[in-house]
């Protein structure tokens, strides 16, 4: 057995603070638009039965117990300490948390409190441009104060990320907008936006990942299947590149979020430059008993020092269990197997686990 005794999370959100029933439950574990086939559940998805195996034992259960057995058994224990129980029986030892989704979600302190663990906080950056608008009087000191509190942000956040580029490709051009085109662009937004109304057009945007790329912090890029709409078709691998390339020499690292199914392009690309990382985290979630097969085939392409460990979880603390037990799961049958035939030593194989697992992260993040 290949042993990850540390787990970096790399790129994760909050969970849910209240009480959930089964349609609740269930449109957080699946995330759908719409309800399931007649006759079936959500439940009924590679993730839906992972959950099932690994999260049960957890809160003193059998494993593939009936999903209304474990949703009266997750009641009877309440939300708090069923979610205490759940994230301290991941394995996961650092959370890096992405605080920008709307929702009654638990902050990086709450995480580190429930999980007996750290956790760092990860600043989106389109709703940090909401809050610099809603304080800013005039385009000039919006940009202005838009640039500070980028930076300001970099002083206490380990990470920056955006969704930008899974809306609008135009987003990841290589090279930043010019000043006339970005005042241009803020001044429309400012000027039409209500409470709450997020950054859309793609100048601003562009401006704003190139702020954030200037301000030296690793910057994650949604690449994949971001949900449904025009967000599952993902960002073109070439544009993707091309936004790699023009950014290589700033000193920003960029980590590819949510490549799957494109996790080989994510991979690749994670192989030609250097300050490109793929993170693993949907594909194994998704893919449940196929996820072996799924990370073998990044590590076909992907130098190992530049793999990320992530689960990806949000609103439910079994989708972090489920990502961390996937992820140890998928990495010990696939590694053990290498050993097992001789292709790999065990001592090579135990030290690309802890790279992947933790220690990639400690480098690039300065945690762990």
């Amino acid at each position: 057995m290949i042993d990850t005794p540390s787990l970096v999370d790399q790129y994760c959100h909050g969970v849910l603070r209240t009480e959930l029933g089964l349609g609740t439950f269930e449109a957080q574990l699946a995330r759908t638009e719409g309800p399931p086939a007649a006759g079936t559940t959500l439940f009924d998805t590679q993730t839906g039965f992972a959950v099932r195996r690994w999260c049960p034992p957890l809160l003193g259960l059998e494993p593939h117990c009936p999903p209304a057995r474990y949703l009266a058994r997750r009641r009877e224990l309440g939300a708090l300490e069923a979610g205490r129980r759940l994230l301290r029986g991941s394995g996961i030892t650092t959370y890096l948390v992405d605080t920008g989704p709307p929702g009654d979600l638990t902050g990086p302190g709450e995480m580190a409190l429930a999980g007996d663990a750290e956790a760092h906080e990860i600043v989106r950056l389109e709703p940090l441009a909401e809050q610099v608008a809603d304080t800013s009087g005039t385009v000039e000191s919006f940009l202005a104060n838009l640039a500070g509190a980028v930076h300001s942000a970099a002083v206490h956040a380990v990470a920056f990320t955006s969704v930008a580029g899974l809306r609008h490709g135009a987003v990841l051009a290589p090279e930043p907008p010019g000043p006339g085109e970005v005042r241009g662009a803020a001044a429309r937004w400012l000027s039409r936006r209500g409470a709450g109304d997020a950054p859309t057009d793609p100048v601003l945007l562009r401006h704003l990942l190139w702020v954030a790329v200037a301000a030296g912090r690793p910057l994650q890029l949604h690449a994949g299947l971001g949900g449904v709409g025009t967000a599952a078709r993902g960002v073109d691998p070439g544009v993707l590149a091309e936004f790699a390339r023009a950014t290589a020499g700033c000193g920003t690292d960029l980590v590819l979020l949510h490549g799957y199914p494109y996790h080989r392009q994510a991979a690749q690309l994670a192989g030609v430059f250097p300050h490109v990382y793929a993170d693993l985290g949907a594909a194994l979630v998704r893919t449940g008993a196929r996820a072996a097969e799924v990370l073998a085939e990044a590590l076909e392409l992907a130098p190992f020092g530049k793999l990320l460990f992530s689960s990806g979880g949000r609103g439910l603390p079994e989708l972090h269990v489920v990502g961390a037990r996937l992820f140890r799961e998928a990495l010990g049958r696939v590694l053990g197997a290498w050993v097992g035939e001789g292709a790999w030593a065990r001592a090579d194989a135990e030290r690309v686990a802890g790279l992947i697992a933790a220690g990639n992260a400690g480098r690039l993040y300065g945690v762990g």
